[in-house]
Protein backbone atom coordinates (compact mmCIF):
# COMPACT_ATOMS: atom_id res chain seq x y z
CA UNK A 1 0.00 0.00 0.00
CA UNK A 2 1.04 3.27 -0.61
CA UNK A 3 -0.11 6.92 -0.14
CA UNK A 4 -2.53 8.15 -2.22
CA UNK A 5 -2.21 11.62 -3.60
CA UNK A 6 -4.96 11.09 -6.22
CA UNK A 7 -7.71 13.69 -6.49
CA UNK A 8 -10.57 10.43 -6.64
CA UNK A 9 -8.94 9.08 -3.21
CA UNK A 10 -11.26 8.53 -0.76
CA UNK A 11 -12.22 8.14 2.72
CA UNK A 12 -12.27 5.06 4.57
CA UNK A 13 -15.48 3.74 6.66
CA UNK A 14 -14.41 2.61 9.56
CA UNK A 15 -11.54 5.64 10.39
CA UNK A 16 -14.20 7.98 9.95
CA UNK A 17 -16.71 6.79 12.04
CA UNK A 18 -13.54 6.60 14.99
CA UNK A 19 -13.42 10.46 14.58
CA UNK A 20 -17.13 10.91 15.51
CA UNK A 21 -15.55 9.70 19.00
CA UNK A 22 -12.62 11.89 19.37
CA UNK A 23 -12.75 15.32 20.68
CA UNK A 24 -13.97 17.26 17.42
CA UNK A 25 -16.88 14.81 18.06
CA UNK A 26 -20.62 16.14 18.49
CA UNK A 27 -22.85 15.09 21.17
CA UNK A 28 -25.39 12.76 19.94
CA UNK A 29 -28.88 14.33 21.28
CA UNK A 30 -31.44 13.50 18.79
CA UNK A 31 -34.24 10.73 17.96
CA UNK A 32 -36.25 10.07 15.43
CA UNK A 33 -39.13 12.48 16.19
CA UNK A 34 -36.74 15.30 16.21
CA UNK A 35 -35.51 14.24 13.25
CA UNK A 36 -38.92 14.70 11.06
CA UNK A 37 -39.44 17.52 13.08
CA UNK A 38 -36.34 18.82 11.65
CA UNK A 39 -37.34 17.72 8.22
CA UNK A 40 -40.64 19.62 8.39
CA UNK A 41 -39.35 22.31 9.71
CA UNK A 42 -36.68 23.04 6.92
CA UNK A 43 -39.40 21.69 4.43
CA UNK A 44 -42.37 23.36 4.82
CA UNK A 45 -41.59 27.52 4.39
CA UNK A 46 -41.00 29.55 1.52
CA UNK A 47 -42.12 26.97 -1.47
CA UNK A 48 -45.74 26.57 0.18
CA UNK A 49 -46.07 29.82 1.31
CA UNK A 50 -44.65 32.17 -1.14
CA UNK A 51 -43.56 30.04 -4.48
CA UNK A 52 -47.34 28.14 -4.73
CA UNK A 53 -48.60 31.26 -6.70
CA UNK A 54 -46.01 31.68 -8.47
CA UNK A 55 -45.44 28.79 -10.33
CA UNK A 56 -49.28 28.20 -10.71
CA UNK A 57 -50.01 31.47 -12.04
CA UNK A 58 -46.74 31.57 -14.41
CA UNK A 59 -46.30 27.87 -15.12
CA UNK A 60 -48.63 25.51 -14.21
CA UNK A 61 -51.98 26.66 -13.86
CA UNK A 62 -54.05 23.95 -12.20
CA UNK A 63 -51.65 21.41 -13.10
CA UNK A 64 -49.54 22.66 -10.48
CA UNK A 65 -50.66 19.53 -8.47
CA UNK A 66 -48.80 17.71 -11.10
CA UNK A 67 -45.66 19.78 -10.70
CA UNK A 68 -46.00 19.04 -6.91
CA UNK A 69 -46.08 15.20 -7.50
CA UNK A 70 -43.18 14.72 -10.03
CA UNK A 71 -40.76 16.93 -7.79
CA UNK A 72 -42.09 14.73 -5.19
CA UNK A 73 -41.23 11.71 -6.69
CA UNK A 74 -38.04 12.98 -7.95
CA UNK A 75 -37.10 13.52 -4.31
CA UNK A 76 -38.44 10.22 -2.97
CA UNK A 77 -35.92 8.91 -5.47
CA UNK A 78 -33.21 10.73 -4.23
CA UNK A 79 -34.83 10.04 -0.36
CA UNK A 80 -34.22 6.60 -0.68
CA UNK A 81 -30.60 6.70 -1.91
CA UNK A 82 -29.75 9.65 1.32
CA UNK A 83 -31.32 6.61 3.88
CA UNK A 84 -29.21 4.04 2.91
CA UNK A 85 -26.02 6.37 2.88
CA UNK A 86 -26.99 8.09 6.14
CA UNK A 87 -27.97 4.77 7.83
CA UNK A 88 -24.26 3.36 6.75
CA UNK A 89 -22.25 6.85 7.09
CA UNK A 90 -23.81 8.57 10.51
CA UNK A 91 -21.14 11.49 10.18
CA UNK A 92 -21.68 15.18 10.15
CA UNK A 93 -21.72 16.26 6.26
CA UNK A 94 -24.84 14.89 4.21
CA UNK A 95 -23.77 14.27 0.88
CA UNK A 96 -20.53 15.90 0.90
CA UNK A 97 -19.59 12.87 3.29
CA UNK A 98 -20.94 10.39 1.18
CA UNK A 99 -19.43 11.97 -1.70
CA UNK A 100 -15.74 11.30 -0.01
CA UNK A 101 -16.35 7.92 0.92
CA UNK A 102 -18.38 6.96 -2.41
CA UNK A 103 -16.55 8.67 -5.42
CA UNK A 104 -13.73 10.95 -3.69
CA UNK A 105 -12.15 13.93 -3.02
CA UNK A 106 -12.77 16.00 -5.80
CA UNK A 107 -16.19 15.21 -5.64
CA UNK A 108 -16.92 15.61 -2.45
CA UNK A 109 -15.11 18.85 -2.13
CA UNK A 110 -17.37 20.00 -5.28
CA UNK A 111 -20.76 18.72 -3.43
CA UNK A 112 -19.57 20.34 -0.21
CA UNK A 113 -18.75 23.97 -1.70
CA UNK A 114 -21.96 23.16 -3.58
CA UNK A 115 -23.75 22.55 -0.25
CA UNK A 116 -22.08 25.42 1.28
CA UNK A 117 -23.52 27.99 -1.33
CA UNK A 118 -26.93 25.70 -1.28
CA UNK A 119 -27.56 26.80 2.15
CA UNK A 120 -26.24 30.22 2.48
CA UNK A 121 -28.14 31.62 0.01
CA UNK A 122 -31.28 30.04 0.97
CA UNK A 123 -31.01 31.00 4.61
CA UNK A 124 -30.65 34.46 3.04
CA UNK A 125 -33.25 34.47 0.58
CA UNK A 126 -35.67 33.13 3.39
CA UNK A 127 -34.42 35.78 5.67
CA UNK A 128 -35.88 38.69 3.20
CA UNK A 129 -39.26 36.46 3.06
CA UNK A 130 -39.20 36.21 6.77
CA UNK A 131 -38.26 40.19 7.14
CA UNK A 132 -41.45 40.80 4.02
CA UNK A 133 -43.68 38.97 6.87
CA UNK A 134 -43.07 40.51 9.60
CA UNK A 135 -43.31 44.29 8.23
CA UNK A 136 -46.70 43.26 6.52
CA UNK A 137 -48.18 42.34 9.90
CA UNK A 138 -46.33 45.49 11.69
CA UNK A 139 -48.23 47.85 8.77
CA UNK A 140 -51.95 45.75 8.84
CA UNK A 141 -51.86 46.48 12.60
CA UNK A 142 -50.72 50.08 12.01
CA UNK A 143 -47.38 50.52 12.42
CA UNK A 144 -45.13 52.00 9.80
CA UNK A 145 -41.12 51.29 9.29
CA UNK A 146 -38.68 53.11 8.10
CA UNK A 147 -37.65 52.20 4.40
CA UNK A 148 -33.98 52.40 5.52
CA UNK A 149 -33.79 49.59 7.43
CA UNK A 150 -36.44 47.06 6.06
CA UNK A 151 -34.70 47.25 2.60
CA UNK A 152 -31.33 46.57 0.91
CA UNK A 153 -29.21 49.35 -0.80
CA UNK A 154 -30.91 50.18 -3.81
CA UNK A 155 -34.18 49.51 -3.27
CA UNK A 156 -36.70 51.79 -2.25
CA UNK A 157 -35.26 53.90 -0.85
CA UNK A 158 -32.99 51.22 1.76
CA UNK A 159 -29.90 50.75 3.62
CA UNK A 160 -30.41 47.74 5.38
CA UNK A 161 -32.64 45.42 5.90
CA UNK A 162 -32.73 45.09 9.48
CA UNK A 163 -35.56 42.66 10.71
CA UNK A 164 -33.08 39.97 8.44
CA UNK A 165 -30.58 40.61 10.98
CA UNK A 166 -31.89 40.50 13.80
CA UNK A 167 -33.67 37.16 13.17
CA UNK A 168 -30.58 35.60 12.12
CA UNK A 169 -28.88 36.80 15.50
CA UNK A 170 -31.38 35.10 17.26
CA UNK A 171 -30.96 31.63 15.37
CA UNK A 172 -26.83 31.94 15.59
CA UNK A 173 -27.66 32.18 19.31
CA UNK A 174 -29.26 29.29 19.52
CA UNK A 175 -27.33 27.14 17.21
CA UNK A 176 -24.61 28.06 19.25
CA UNK A 177 -26.25 26.20 22.57
CA UNK A 178 -26.53 23.17 21.09
CA UNK A 179 -28.91 20.95 18.95
CA UNK A 180 -31.16 20.01 22.44
CA UNK A 181 -32.19 23.73 22.73
CA UNK A 182 -32.53 24.15 18.38
CA UNK A 183 -34.59 21.15 18.16
CA UNK A 184 -37.51 22.01 21.27
CA UNK A 185 -37.49 25.51 19.44
CA UNK A 186 -38.06 24.22 16.29
CA UNK A 187 -40.50 21.33 17.33
CA UNK A 188 -43.04 24.41 18.56
CA UNK A 189 -42.67 25.98 15.29
CA UNK A 190 -43.27 23.00 12.85
CA UNK A 191 -46.43 22.28 15.36
CA UNK A 192 -47.58 26.06 14.61
CA UNK A 193 -47.15 25.69 11.15
CA UNK A 194 -48.60 22.45 10.33
CA UNK A 195 -51.63 23.32 12.10
CA UNK A 196 -51.89 26.83 10.01
CA UNK A 197 -51.19 24.77 6.66
CA UNK A 198 -53.73 22.04 7.74
CA UNK A 199 -56.67 24.71 8.49
CA UNK A 200 -55.98 26.07 5.15
CA UNK A 201 -56.94 22.74 3.32
CA UNK A 202 -59.90 22.43 5.87
CA UNK A 203 -61.35 26.19 5.60
CA UNK A 204 -60.47 26.19 1.85
CA UNK A 205 -61.88 23.02 0.87
CA UNK A 206 -65.57 24.15 1.80
CA UNK A 207 -65.17 26.80 -0.93
CA UNK A 208 -63.72 25.01 -3.99
CA UNK A 209 -64.81 26.13 -7.06
CA UNK A 210 -64.26 23.15 -9.88
CA UNK A 211 -64.55 24.99 -12.71
CA UNK A 212 -61.08 27.03 -11.15
CA UNK A 213 -59.40 23.59 -12.60
CA UNK A 214 -60.35 24.47 -15.87
CA UNK A 215 -58.69 24.66 -18.49
CA UNK A 216 -56.11 22.34 -16.29
CA UNK A 217 -53.24 22.56 -18.77
CA UNK A 218 -53.18 26.21 -19.42
CA UNK A 219 -49.27 26.36 -20.17
CA UNK A 220 -49.21 22.77 -21.87
CA UNK A 221 -47.88 19.61 -20.17
CA UNK A 222 -44.64 21.28 -20.33
CA UNK A 223 -45.97 23.68 -17.60
CA UNK A 224 -46.08 21.04 -15.21
CA UNK A 225 -42.21 20.46 -15.75
CA UNK A 226 -41.49 24.08 -15.39
CA UNK A 227 -43.81 24.39 -12.73
CA UNK A 228 -41.91 21.57 -10.79
CA UNK A 229 -38.08 23.50 -11.63
CA UNK A 230 -39.48 25.81 -9.42
CA UNK A 231 -41.78 24.52 -6.85
CA UNK A 232 -38.37 22.27 -6.37
CA UNK A 233 -37.73 25.10 -4.01
CA UNK A 234 -40.88 23.56 -1.65
CA UNK A 235 -38.86 20.59 -0.93
CA UNK A 236 -35.56 21.61 -0.43
CA UNK A 237 -34.44 20.68 3.33
CA UNK A 238 -35.16 16.51 3.74
CA UNK A 239 -31.25 16.35 2.90
CA UNK A 240 -30.42 18.79 6.03
CA UNK A 241 -32.12 15.29 7.91
CA UNK A 242 -28.74 13.96 6.81
CA UNK A 243 -26.68 16.57 7.70
CA UNK A 244 -27.45 15.99 11.45
CA UNK A 245 -26.35 12.08 11.50
CA UNK A 246 -23.63 12.99 14.10
CA UNK A 247 -25.94 14.20 16.37
CA UNK A 248 -28.36 10.98 16.19
CA UNK A 249 -28.70 8.83 18.95
CA UNK A 250 -29.11 5.41 16.82
CA UNK A 251 -28.39 6.69 13.57
CA UNK A 252 -28.96 3.71 11.57
CA UNK A 253 -32.47 3.39 12.57
CA UNK A 254 -33.84 6.42 13.12
CA UNK A 255 -32.09 8.48 9.58
CA UNK A 256 -34.25 6.73 7.06
CA UNK A 257 -37.54 7.41 9.15
CA UNK A 258 -36.38 11.28 9.55
CA UNK A 259 -35.54 11.74 5.85
CA UNK A 260 -38.56 8.94 4.23
CA UNK A 261 -41.36 10.33 6.76
CA UNK A 262 -40.50 14.11 6.72
CA UNK A 263 -40.89 13.85 2.76
CA UNK A 264 -43.76 11.92 2.78
CA UNK A 265 -45.41 13.83 5.15
CA UNK A 266 -44.51 17.43 3.15
CA UNK A 267 -46.01 15.93 -0.05
CA UNK A 268 -49.41 14.80 1.14
CA UNK A 269 -49.53 18.33 2.39
CA UNK A 270 -48.28 19.99 -0.94
CA UNK A 271 -50.50 17.96 -3.07
CA UNK A 272 -53.86 19.16 -0.99
CA UNK A 273 -52.81 22.96 -0.74
CA UNK A 274 -51.95 22.82 -4.43
CA UNK A 275 -55.39 21.49 -4.98
CA UNK A 276 -57.32 24.09 -3.10
CA UNK A 277 -55.30 26.81 -3.91
CA UNK A 278 -56.39 26.72 -7.50
CA UNK A 279 -60.05 25.54 -6.78
CA UNK A 280 -61.05 28.54 -4.56
CA UNK A 281 -59.71 31.42 -7.37
CA UNK A 282 -58.67 30.94 -10.69
CA UNK A 283 -54.40 30.28 -11.08
CA UNK A 284 -53.96 33.74 -12.69
CA UNK A 285 -55.58 35.97 -9.71
CA UNK A 286 -52.03 35.08 -8.23
CA UNK A 287 -49.82 36.70 -10.47
CA UNK A 288 -48.68 39.85 -8.24
CA UNK A 289 -48.84 38.02 -4.75
CA UNK A 290 -46.14 36.78 -2.85
CA UNK A 291 -48.40 35.79 0.00
CA UNK A 292 -50.71 33.31 -1.72
CA UNK A 293 -52.21 30.82 1.23
CA UNK A 294 -53.71 34.25 2.64
CA UNK A 295 -54.15 35.93 -0.54
CA UNK A 296 -56.58 33.17 -0.99
CA UNK A 297 -58.65 33.40 2.27
CA UNK A 298 -58.70 36.95 2.31
CA UNK A 299 -60.39 36.73 -1.23
CA UNK A 300 -62.90 34.31 -0.01
CA UNK A 301 -63.64 36.51 2.82
CA UNK A 302 -62.10 35.01 5.56
CA UNK A 303 -59.83 37.43 6.95
CA UNK A 304 -59.21 36.01 10.50
CA UNK A 305 -57.46 32.64 8.59
CA UNK A 306 -55.57 35.02 6.24
CA UNK A 307 -53.80 36.37 9.66
CA UNK A 308 -53.39 33.34 10.93
CA UNK A 309 -51.88 31.94 7.75
CA UNK A 310 -49.26 35.15 8.14
CA UNK A 311 -48.23 33.98 11.54
CA UNK A 312 -48.06 30.67 10.64
CA UNK A 313 -46.03 31.73 7.40
CA UNK A 314 -43.24 33.47 9.81
CA UNK A 315 -43.07 30.47 12.19
CA UNK A 316 -42.71 28.22 9.39
CA UNK A 317 -40.09 30.53 7.74
CA UNK A 318 -38.49 30.72 11.25
CA UNK A 319 -38.07 26.93 11.65
CA UNK A 320 -36.26 26.79 8.18
CA UNK A 321 -34.17 29.74 9.09
CA UNK A 322 -33.31 27.74 11.85
CA UNK A 323 -32.79 24.00 9.98
CA UNK A 324 -30.52 25.48 7.15
CA UNK A 325 -28.52 27.39 9.16
CA UNK A 326 -28.12 24.29 11.20
CA UNK A 327 -27.25 22.39 8.19
CA UNK A 328 -24.53 24.76 6.25
CA UNK A 329 -22.87 25.06 9.56
CA UNK A 330 -22.28 21.25 9.72
CA UNK A 331 -21.05 21.05 6.18
CA UNK A 332 -18.34 24.16 7.24
CA UNK A 333 -17.27 21.84 10.20
CA UNK A 334 -17.02 18.79 8.54
CA UNK A 335 -14.91 20.43 5.20
CA UNK A 336 -12.68 21.76 7.97
CA UNK A 337 -12.33 18.83 9.86
CA UNK A 338 -11.11 17.20 6.54
CA UNK A 339 -8.64 20.01 6.17
CA UNK A 340 -10.30 20.96 3.26
CA UNK A 341 -10.38 24.17 4.69
CA UNK A 342 -9.16 25.36 7.93
CA UNK A 343 -9.08 23.69 10.85
CA UNK A 344 -10.00 25.93 13.74
CA UNK A 345 -13.82 25.52 12.28
CA UNK A 346 -13.97 22.17 13.21
CA UNK A 347 -13.66 23.30 17.19
CA UNK A 348 -15.96 22.09 19.30
CA UNK A 349 -17.17 24.34 22.34
CA UNK A 350 -16.08 22.11 25.40
CA UNK A 351 -19.76 22.68 27.63
CA UNK A 352 -22.36 23.56 24.44
CA UNK A 353 -20.38 20.15 22.03
CA UNK A 354 -21.30 22.32 18.91
CA UNK A 355 -18.63 23.83 16.57
CA UNK A 356 -18.92 27.31 17.50
CA UNK A 357 -16.79 28.90 14.79
CA UNK A 358 -18.29 27.75 12.58
CA UNK A 359 -21.71 28.80 13.81
CA UNK A 360 -20.25 32.37 13.99
CA UNK A 361 -18.82 32.95 10.49
CA UNK A 362 -22.19 31.62 8.68
CA UNK A 363 -23.84 33.56 10.94
CA UNK A 364 -21.99 36.77 9.55
CA UNK A 365 -21.90 35.83 6.04
CA UNK A 366 -25.72 34.89 6.17
CA UNK A 367 -26.50 38.58 8.40
CA UNK A 368 -24.50 40.33 5.27
CA UNK A 369 -26.24 38.75 2.84
CA UNK A 370 -29.74 39.66 3.84
CA UNK A 371 -29.55 42.80 4.96
CA UNK A 372 -27.30 44.21 2.30
CA UNK A 373 -27.77 41.92 -1.04
CA UNK A 374 -31.13 41.80 -2.91
CA UNK A 375 -31.67 38.14 -3.61
CA UNK A 376 -34.45 37.71 -5.82
CA UNK A 377 -32.56 35.90 -8.27
CA UNK A 378 -30.23 34.35 -6.65
CA UNK A 379 -33.10 32.13 -4.69
CA UNK A 380 -33.02 29.40 -7.70
CA UNK A 381 -29.46 28.37 -7.43
CA UNK A 382 -30.86 26.60 -4.03
CA UNK A 383 -32.61 24.78 -6.39
CA UNK A 384 -29.77 23.69 -8.93
CA UNK A 385 -27.34 23.17 -5.96
CA UNK A 386 -29.37 21.01 -4.33
CA UNK A 387 -30.46 19.23 -7.61
CA UNK A 388 -26.73 18.56 -7.86
CA UNK A 389 -26.20 17.14 -4.65
CA UNK A 390 -28.80 14.78 -4.94
CA UNK A 391 -26.82 13.46 -8.34
CA UNK A 392 -23.89 12.91 -6.23
CA UNK A 393 -25.33 10.84 -3.72
CA UNK A 394 -27.54 8.40 -6.09
CA UNK A 395 -24.08 7.91 -7.71
CA UNK A 396 -22.52 6.89 -4.49
CA UNK A 397 -24.95 4.66 -3.82
CA UNK A 398 -24.20 3.23 -6.86
CA UNK A 399 -20.50 3.22 -6.78
CA UNK A 400 -20.20 1.81 -3.21
CA UNK A 401 -22.37 -1.41 -3.71
CA UNK A 402 -19.99 -2.15 -6.60
CA UNK A 403 -16.81 -1.08 -4.68
CA UNK A 404 -17.43 -1.42 -1.20
CA UNK A 405 -20.22 -4.51 -0.99
CA UNK A 406 -18.79 -5.34 2.63
CA UNK A 407 -19.82 -2.24 4.29
CA UNK A 408 -22.75 -2.85 6.68
CA UNK A 409 -26.15 -1.36 5.25
CA UNK A 410 -28.66 -0.98 8.12
CA UNK A 411 -30.91 0.08 5.37
CA UNK A 412 -31.09 -0.76 1.44
CA UNK A 413 -32.12 1.71 -0.67
CA UNK A 414 -34.58 -0.95 -3.12
CA UNK A 415 -34.04 -1.52 -6.74
CA UNK A 416 -30.46 -0.29 -7.04
CA UNK A 417 -29.50 0.65 -9.74
CA UNK A 418 -32.75 1.31 -10.85
CA UNK A 419 -33.79 4.00 -7.98
CA UNK A 420 -30.31 6.23 -7.88
CA UNK A 421 -30.11 6.16 -11.98
CA UNK A 422 -33.77 7.37 -11.98
CA UNK A 423 -32.91 9.95 -9.30
CA UNK A 424 -29.93 11.35 -11.87
CA UNK A 425 -32.02 11.42 -14.56
CA UNK A 426 -34.96 13.42 -13.24
CA UNK A 427 -32.51 15.83 -11.22
CA UNK A 428 -30.98 16.26 -14.42
CA UNK A 429 -34.48 16.68 -15.96
CA UNK A 430 -35.46 19.60 -13.49
CA UNK A 431 -32.03 21.38 -13.68
CA UNK A 432 -32.57 21.72 -17.60
CA UNK A 433 -36.11 23.83 -16.69
CA UNK A 434 -33.95 26.06 -14.38
CA UNK A 435 -33.22 29.69 -15.78
CA UNK A 436 -30.21 30.31 -17.77
CA UNK A 437 -28.40 33.19 -15.12
CA UNK A 438 -29.02 30.22 -12.19
CA UNK A 439 -26.67 27.79 -14.60
CA UNK A 440 -24.19 30.31 -15.30
CA UNK A 441 -23.92 31.66 -11.44
CA UNK A 442 -23.49 28.42 -10.40
CA UNK A 443 -20.95 27.04 -12.96
CA UNK A 444 -18.78 30.20 -11.83
CA UNK A 445 -19.12 29.20 -7.84
CA UNK A 446 -17.47 25.67 -9.15
CA UNK A 447 -14.92 27.27 -10.98
CA UNK A 448 -14.45 29.29 -7.59
CA UNK A 449 -14.21 26.30 -5.79
CA UNK A 450 -11.82 24.20 -8.20
CA UNK A 451 -9.05 26.85 -7.45
CA UNK A 452 -9.73 26.65 -3.49
CA UNK A 453 -9.26 23.19 -3.86
CA UNK A 454 -6.06 23.32 -5.97
CA UNK A 455 -4.39 26.32 -4.46
CA UNK A 456 -5.61 25.11 -0.65
CA UNK A 457 -7.60 21.94 0.09
CA UNK A 458 -5.53 19.37 -1.65
CA UNK A 459 -2.28 20.43 0.32
CA UNK A 460 -4.23 20.73 3.76
CA UNK A 461 -6.30 17.50 3.66
CA UNK A 462 -6.17 15.27 6.39
CA UNK A 463 -5.84 12.15 3.63
CA UNK A 464 -2.31 13.34 2.81
CA UNK A 465 0.15 10.93 3.51
CA UNK A 466 -2.44 8.34 4.39
CA UNK A 467 -2.53 4.90 3.05
CA UNK A 468 -5.41 4.03 0.98
CA UNK A 469 -6.65 0.85 0.87
CA UNK A 470 -7.10 -0.81 -2.84
CA UNK A 471 -10.42 -2.73 -3.30
CA UNK A 472 -9.71 -6.41 -3.67
CA UNK A 473 -11.16 -8.37 -6.75
CA UNK A 474 -13.53 -9.39 -4.78
CA UNK A 475 -15.09 -5.82 -4.09
CA UNK A 476 -16.77 -5.64 -7.40
CA UNK A 477 -18.57 -9.20 -7.06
Amino acid sequence: MAANNSVFRTRDLNKLLAETRGKKALKKVLGPLELMMLGIGAIVGTGIFVLTGTAAANYAGPALILSFIFSGVTCCFAALCYSELAAMIPVAGSAYTFGYVGLGEIWAWMIGWDLLMEYMVAVSAVAVGWSGYIVALIESAGGKLPAAIINPPGLKGGMINLPCILILFVILLFLIRGMTQTAKLNDILVVIKLSVVILFIVVGAAHIKPVNWHPFFPYGVSGVFKGAAIVFFAYIGFDAVSSAAEEVKNPQKDLPIGIIGSLLVCTVLYIFVAAVLTGVLPYYTYKNTAAPVAFALQKIGITWGSAAVSVGAICGLTSVLLVMSYGSTRILFSLSRDGLLPQAFSDVHPKYGTPVKSTIIVGIIVMLLSGFVSLDRLATLTNIGTLFAFIIVSASVIVLRKRRPEYKRPFRCPWVPFVPIMSMILCCWLVVDLPVFTKKVFVIWLAIGLVIYFAYSRRHSVMNGEEEETPSPTDGN
